[in-house]
């Protein structure tokens, strides 16, 4: 084999070497690059999950109130009507034991 074909491959070689370090640093960046905005997009969507939460613990904290009130006011509307049947019915049994005593 000649001198200069061995220089050629040798040449080559380092070629390789050296193009084959240089596709393995870029790869190295670009995994760093791509670990970087992975992270950064985690921490956005971590942001923007918390502050859903919040809105969403704050629109059901208001449905809860509003529930409540509602139901409160519904028993009370019950309770009065409650009342007003057993004020009625109070006025027939004291009348219905007024007359059993006085006809004994």
């Amino acid at each position: 084999m000649s001198f200069e074909a061995i220089t050629a491959i040798e040449e080559a070689e380092a070629n390789a070497r050296r193009m084959k370090a240089e596709a393995a640093a870029a790869a190295k960046a670009a995994e760093a690059a791509a670990a970087g905005e992975g992270k950064s997009a985690l921490e956005a969507a971590k942001t923007k999950a918390a502050a859903e939460v919040s809105q969403l613990r704050a629109k059901s904290d208001e449905k809860a109130k509003q529930d409540a009130l509602e139901l409160a006011s519904d028993t009370e509307n019950r309770k009065a009507a409650m009342r007003a049947r057993a004020d009625a019915r109070m006025e027939k049994a004291a009348a219905l034991i007024v007359e059993r005593v006085v006809n004994g």
